[in-house]
């Protein structure tokens, strides 16, 4: 009776195990280790197991072994970094973790050395680690061969099914077992496979003798010449059906900066992975390996300059490709455009500084969505290409292409290609299981014949196994499958770019939104307020000291140093909240020490300015500094603690002395347990705390369509998997309103701002809000104190606008994003919390209603209901995530006409950095403005240090969507030449308006 092709194939792999077993001819155990200088017994347990450990031993390969065919095969309990010394002096280094446990030996006598941490690669804990494994084996490289050769053959068998070539591979398989003369001594066969599952289930096995014997020189031969017959039969199946398709394979290690464990383990991570990628170097001159992010590159000159050194090498060989361009692979969602700007700028210059490269590719496989200001920034970068996968993560719906055109904000075009490969995604193998799927996966190919696949175990790093470079070079003779060849990702892409240049590619516009992890926009929200704070107050920073200079003060330094650390910590897995607590104590104390550093180098370039102004009168002067680029009224909080809202204004960049005794606050400022008012809002407080009414006095419009600032909690935010990533579309069917209010009272009463704060409780957690208006104020500010002590809730703030718009306006790193506030498609439907940077608005003709905040990220627009995520406090990986205090804005600000006409924006930046001041005496009252502006709107998004020390660079963007007239006037003799792009370099932007929608412009500015 003839078999089936699955009931063949599944003899195939039983025959495959029995192979597997006479893989080695012999094994010697290495006994005379030592933990920490003390003796340890192989199989015994670690003394302890905090932090990193040493073991070490000292082996001798037997005379009568072949070195070439000696491997070590150890596994001392977790993951190490292994240090073999060979008699003459020599070091070679290995990454060892469950991926990478055999080596192979350069000479007879060594010793062993690791640098262990009881950990496993994705930073769990071994709880009882032990020495389990420590030998030299000697390989039996004839049946290794073909027990590697007959596994790929049966993967293949199975990728393939339906394929005709099918039958014929089960067929070659099945005459090379058959031609095997294979050991059958009762003794030894038992004692070969009596770790066999099936042999390990029986009741009681035989007693087994310690060294069962190997293949006899016949028996080997047999395995040689049928290995050799079965290749010959491969070749010849190719040529009647050859490969299909073609697979640019890129060696790959994805290493999290920080995410299961903290950036120390990381350093040790990246030392680890590397040896083992140069290892494999040495193995085959076709392996290519690629590893981004220029931090990791500084960081190894640090830690370890030697190997650095053998990277530089490779990477000038064309071995080792670095990519991505990037300082780090960062979140895009939350970073300000003006650090995704920095990202590119210090990204590029490393590399082209250490390796005397630029990118033209950014690689980004990890990330959780993308902002739309990416490709113009790219392309300003040098970068005309980008490569994700991750965007085959979103759960509902799928971009229609995976080699495409993305268009940013501005119009800016990069290739960007993603492939959709089911084993483990940018983590992939080198297995004709892979290969098949992720190839018919592939949508472009009728626009391009070849598809990227990285390969390598990632996230936790290790990389490329010995295993794959096997693979890689059997697979070559197979047929029917793709073909697939070691490349560059430089390569691929400028292949890519060939295709897109002779046909048309499909076109994505605007965001790539990931339907999935939208609880990442919130979580750890404490750190996430921490860098909006360490981002501003480094830009602030930079541009006092440049206005300082431009007033006649001292040219101003770099702050690289501190952006770098700003820079790290928007890495996909630390500024999105995925990271285990150990990762955010680094941060806080990181960015905390950032922002302690910018803050002082804003007041020590405040005195400075002070210092350079004109001399006069005023002997209680105040000296206020506008760092942005549209006009402020005097609103701040003043050193003292005291609060001014006078009648005067500030113009764009612009240093003001005023008298402080002749500032006055603007009058109608009024308040009670019910009530704030002033000249241009009346907001009544209801007995529950919220807010019953909104009136914006100059258009006599009440704003709200219900009650304002409705705080909820959601205690079934318990998402199905990625606790501290996901939010579930149906969190809101169990909410509940926080209606019990403790208390409310009038704090403050003027004459400059009034405020009342309102005291809830919810379960075990406390929830302080001050209500607060300044007597020239726009906004309605409400202040939050949150001591937070419960789990897995999810808190919000609601308000229903008395407005009707099918799209609300949220802003984002340069410029805005319209989205729908209906679900009429599943991807309107699907994006039911969406990133926002400093305000979201919903408008009708001539009136809306904005929400602006000083901290947050996660938003919704449902209707007329604009939401606020401001707590999520999931349990895994961080148990305690978002547990204390913290505190953070939010702001509601009804206003006529739309958001841009009513300055919604200007509020926004003013809530987030409000004017500066500090006191002076013997000034002149009177403005000074180095920078002024003429022609459309723009925004201010950095004044800085030129990195090649020649002058200033302006950058300002286009924040609307309008296009029009733009010109720079200076002051003090100093010129503006541009266009530059953001490295600072001259760029063409060919002809047209000064300022195009969305468009991001640098001037470099000199005297």
């Amino acid at each position: 009776m003839a078999l089936t092709l699955s009931q063949r194939l599944n003899r195939l792999k039983v025959r495959l195990a029995e192979l597997a077993f006479w893989r080695e001819r012999e094994r010697r155990p290495i006994d005379n280790w030592t933990f920490e200088g003390e003796p340890i017994a192989r199989g015994a347990f670690w003394p302890r197991r905090d932090g990193v450990v040493h073991l070490a031993a000292s082996a001798e390969v037997p005379e009568d072994w072949p070195l070439a065919e000696t491997r070590l095969s150890l596994n001392v309990g977790g993951e190490s970094l292994l240090s073999l010394t060979y008699a003459d002096g020599e070091v070679v280094r290995f990454g060892l973790d469950p991926y990478h446990e055999e080596f192979p030996l350069r000479a007879g006598p060594f010793t062993i050395a690791t640098d262990s941490v009881a950990r496993l690669p994705f930073g769990e804990p071994v709880r009882e680690p032990r020495l389990n494994r420590a030998e030299l084996i000697w390989l039996d490289l004839p049946v290794h061969r073909l027990h590697l050769l007959l596994t790929q053959i049966a993967e293949a068998v199975a990728a393939l099914e339906g394929h005709e070539v099918v039958p014929h591979l089960l067929d070659a398989a099945e005459a090379t077992t058959r031609a095997l003369d294979w050991p059958s001594a009762t003794a030894d066969y038992v004692a070969r496979t009596a770790k066999e599952a099936g042999q390990q289930r029986i009741w009681q096995l035989p007693e087994l003798i310690d060294a069962p014997a190997g293949l006899n020189q016949a028996e080997r031969a047999s395995v040689a010449t049928a290995c050799d017959t079965l290749v010959a039969q491969l070749q010849v199946l190719k040529q009647r059906f050859p490969q299909q398709g073609e697979i640019a394979l890129t060696g790959h290690a994805h290493i999290d900066l920080a995410w299961l464990w903290p950036y120390d383990e990381t350093r040790r991570k990246m030392r680890r992975t590397f040896h083992t990628a140069l290892s494999l170097m040495e193995k085959s001159e076709d392996f290519r390996f690629n590893q981004s992010t220029a931090h990791y590159y500084a960081q190894m000159q640090e830690d370890d300059p030697a190997l650095f050194e053998k990277i530089a090498a490779r990477v000038k060989a064309g071995n080792w490709e670095t990519v991505g361009a990037m300082w780090v692979e960062p979140d895009t969602n939350m970073p300000t455009g003006e650090s995704l700007a920095r990202q590119i700028l210090y990204g590029q210059r490393y590399f082209e500084k250490t390796f005397g490269l630029r990118h033209t590719v950014c690689w980004l496989p990890d990330c959780f969505g993308f902002s739309g200001a990416l490709p113009q920034l790219l392309r300003q970068g040098g970068v005309d290409n980008f490569f994700t996968i991750k965007v085959n993560w979103s759960e509902t719906n799928h971009i229609p292409a995976d080699l495409f055109w993305w268009e940013g904000l501005d119009g800016s075009r990069v290739l960007t290609h993603t492939f959709d490969n089911p084993m483990h995604g940018y983590n992939g193998f080198v297995q004709p299981d892979c290969f098949v799927p992720t190839w018919k996966n592939f949508r472009g190919k009728t626009k391009h014949p070849t598809t990227l696949l990285a390969v390598g175990y990632g996230d936790g790093g290790g990389g490329v196994t010995p295993g794959m470079i096997e693979r890689e070079e059997q697979l070559r003779d197979f047929p029917a499958l793709p073909r697939a060849r070691w490349t560059t990702i430089k390569s691929f892409f400028e292949s890519a770019q060939q295709s897109a240049r002779a046909q048309k590619m499909p076109v994505w516009l605007g965001e790539i939104y990931l339907e999935l992890h939208r609880g990442t926009l919130t979580t750890q929200s404490g750190v996430k307020r921490m860098h909006r704070q360490a981002e501003r107050a480094l830009i602030t920073a930079e541009a006092l000291a440049s206005l300082n200079h431009m007033i006649g003060g001292e040219k101003p330094g770099s702050l690289e140093t501190l952006w770098r650390v700003v820079l790290k910590n928007e890495f996909h897995d630390i500024l999105p909240g995925s990271s285990v607590r150990e990762v955010y104590q680094d941060a806080e104390r990181e960015l905390g020490a950032v922002i302690d550093n910018g803050l002082a180098a804003q007041q020590a370039a405040m005195k400075a300015i002070a210092g350079n102004l004109a001399r006069g009168s005023v002997s209680d002067a105040l000296v206020v500094v506008n760092p942005s680029l549209s006009a402020r009224p005097l609103r701040l909080r003043l050193d003292d603690g005291g609060f001014l809202a006078a009648g005067e204004s500030v113009p764009p960049m612009g240093i003001a002395v005023f008298d402080r005794s002749r500032l006055a606050a603007v009058p109608g400022l009024s308040v009670s347990k019910t009530h704030l008012e002033n000249a241009h809002l009346r907001a009544t407080i209801g007995a529950d705390g919220t807010i019953t009414s909104l009136v914006h006095k100059a258009s006599g419009r009440e704003a709200l369509a219900g009650r304002g600032n409705q705080l909820w909690a959601y205690p079934v935010d318990k998402p199905r998997n990625w606790d501290a990533w996901d939010v579930e579309e149906d969190y809101a069917e169990r909410g509940e309103e926080l209606l019990d209010v403790e208390s409310i009272e009038v704090i403050e009463q003027g004459p400059h701002r009034a405020a009342l704060r309102i005291l809830r409780r919810y379960r075990h957690s406390t929830v302080t809000q001050t209500l607060a208006l300044a007597a020239n104020g726009l906004r309605l500010d409400i202040e939050t104190h949150l001591d937070w002590h419960d789990r897995r809730v999810f808190l919000r703030t609601q308000t229903p606008a008395a407005v009707r718009s099918s799209t609300a306006t949220f802003e984002c790193a340069y410029g805005v994003t319209r989205r729908t506030t209906h679900t009429n498609t599943s991807w309107d439907e699907a994006m039911f919390e969406a990133p926002g940077h400093r305000f979201v608005d919903l408008s009708e003709p001539g009136f809306g209603l904005a929400l602006l905040n000083n901290a947050k990220y996660g938003h919704s627009v449902r209707g007329n209901v604009i939401g606020l995520s401001l707590l999520r406090s999931p349990t895994y990986p961080d148990p305690q995530a978002d547990e204390g205090e913290q505190n953070f804005t939010y702001s509601l600000m009804p206003h006529g006409g739309d958001w841009f006409d009513a300055g919604v924006r200007e509020e926004a930046e003013d809530l987030n950095q409000p004017l500066l001041a500090t006191g002076a005496n013997g000034l002149a009252e009177g403005v000074v403005a180095p920078i002024t502006t003429t022609g459309i709107p723009a925004a201010f998004s950095g004044l800085k240090p030129a990195e090649d020390g020649k002058g200033l660079i302006l950058r300002v963007y286009e924040p609307a969507g309008r296009r029009g007239d733009f010109n720079l006037a200076l002051a003090g003799g100093w010129s503006a030449q541009g266009p530059l792009n953001i490295l600072e370099e001259a760029m063409d932007r060919g002809d047209g308006a000064d300022l195009r929608p969305f468009e991001v412009r640098s001037w470099r500015l000199t005297r």
